[in-house]
């Protein structure tokens, strides 16, 4: 709980239920503890009973308002305790990102040295795709962005605003759909319970973050129903990647036998077990992604498929659900996408029954490629 200005914030410490207020003063984080929850039940008379602490910080302020910009390493280091992403895997990439290419170039520069110019020229240097530079440099804009939020800078256009990325909305690797010839050639390849997940991906398009976070607890026999509500990535269990991406789907009876077979088989059946479990780790874990690329391109190789990643599944589904004269806007819906700009959705929410006859149609394709 805080209360955020730009003179510092109130924090109620939960473990021993105090309130403490926290200030930058020369690119460290300050703290002074204001008094105990008993004292100040809400969080608003926290604040107010902070007040001599920050007229004091405003007044620092107004004492030496030509305070220099902080640097780009020291915004960095305060950007990861207020407004970086908590989702493990956006937040690993922004890590990434920062320490790979960001804070080597640039962590020893006050942020406003970061203009379009060199930023563009620098980013154009890099030997890396298109997609890779827009990362980095959205990262760098959301660093802009809180400089402002901060007040260490005046409110004023964002630079990075000006960047442009060569590239930016062309593929360096166009996305592989299989056909139903393929498919059928790659599961052939593959032994349990990799044949079940490819199947569950190409069926549903799901993620395959979201396919090896399934619980059996997620599948509602009597009604036919599978709920998509997390996902794994690294071996960390999280959210799953969008609000749109949490869904109930629709289970054929055809693919709800074949999802009976493996929890028959497989020694991790209870509702709380993975789906996927894996033996390596005793069922503590899912199978981890790493692992399965490898058997699926182990796999593709087999079919003489060529390169083939997990995502290709999604890519799949999409195709198909189009050869099946699929409505775009069940599409939308099937596909769980938030935006009319992914799957063109145009024509509205699509009703139980076309979710039902399509998804029914991909399993066709799927298992007996019909």
């Amino acid at each position: 709980m805080r209360e955020r200005n730009r003179s510092g914030s109130v924090v109620l410490d939960r473990r021993i239920n105090t309130w403490n207020f926290f200030w930058w003063e020369n690119g460290k984080r300050r703290s002074k503890k204001i008094g105990t929850k008993s004292q100040f039940p809400t969080k608003a008379s926290a604040w107010r009973a902070a007040k001599p602490q920050r007229d004091a910080v405003e007044n620092q302020r107004q004492i030496n308002p030509s305070n220099p910009a902080p640097t780009v390493k020291t915004l960095v280091e305060q950007y990861r305790q207020e407004k970086m992403p908590t989702r493990h895997d956006t937040r690993s990439s922004y890590e990434s990102w920062l320490r790979v290419y960001i804070l080597p170039k640039w962590e020893h520069d006050p942020i406003t040295n970061l203009q379009a110019r060199p930023v563009e020229r620098w980013l154009d240097s890099l030997a890396l795709a298109p997609k890779s530079k827009v990362h980095i440099r959205g990262i760098i804009s959301a660093l802009w962005n809180y400089a402002m939020w901060k007040q260490d800078l005046p409110m004023q256009v964002n630079p990075i605003s000006l960047v442009t990325v060569k590239g930016a909305s062309k593929r360096v690797r166009q996305p592989r759909s299989l056909t139903v010839e393929q498919f059928r050639l790659l599961v052939s390849h593959l032994k349990e319970p990799f044949n079940t997940m490819a199947l569950l991906c190409v069926c549903f398009g799901l993620r395959i973050s979201e396919a090896l976070a399934l619980r059996w607890g997620d599948v509602d026999w009597l009604n036919g129903n599978l709920t998509v509500e997390r996902g794994i990535v690294q071996q960390v269990v999280d959210d799953v990647k969008t609000d749109d991406s949490r869904k109930t789907l629709t289970i054929s009876d055809e693919l709800l036998n074949v999802l009976k077979a493996w929890k028959q088989t497989t020694p991790f059946s209870t509702t709380e077990d993975w789906i996927f479990a894996s033996p390596v780790q005793v069922g503590r874990l899912p199978y981890s992604y790493t692992g399965v690329k490898q058997v699926l391109q182990s796999a593709a190789d087999a079919a003489r498929l060529g390169h083939l990643r997990s995502h290709a599944f999604r890519h799949t589904y999409r195709t198909w659900l189009d050869s099946v004269g699929t409505p775009v806007g069940v599409q939308q819906k099937l596909m769980r996408h938030a935006d009319i700009r992914t799957t063109m959705n145009i024509y509205g929410d699509a009703v139980t029954p076309d979710m039902r006859e399509a998804h029914g149609k991909i399993v066709g394709l799927a298992l007996n490629g019909r």
